[in-house]
């Protein structure tokens, strides 16, 4: 099976350490301090089953919930 195009984020009990990962996969790759690495975000409008590749640099995830605003999808930020 191997590592999955896209990662289900909720079903993580650390999230934290996942996400902490990606970014030191990252710095490794791309020879970066760790310290100056940060996430950057783009949403994407594909059907996650669809996704068969994965990204060249950093994770696909799914699952992400927001407590006290909602996804608008047709203005595509949050309300």
């Amino acid at each position: 099976l191997g590592v999955p195009s896209v990662f289900w984020i909720s079903g993580f009990y650390f999230p934290q350490a996942f996400l902490t990962g990606s970014l030191q996969n990252f710095a490794r790759k791309h020879k970066f301090p760790i310290d100056t690495v940060a996430f950057n975000f783009y949403l994407k409008d594909d059907v996650w089953t669809d996704l068969k590749d994965k990204p060249e640099d950093g994770v696909y995830i799914r699952g992400l919930f927001l407590e006290g605003a909602r996804w608008d999808a047709k203005e595509a930020s949050i309300s």
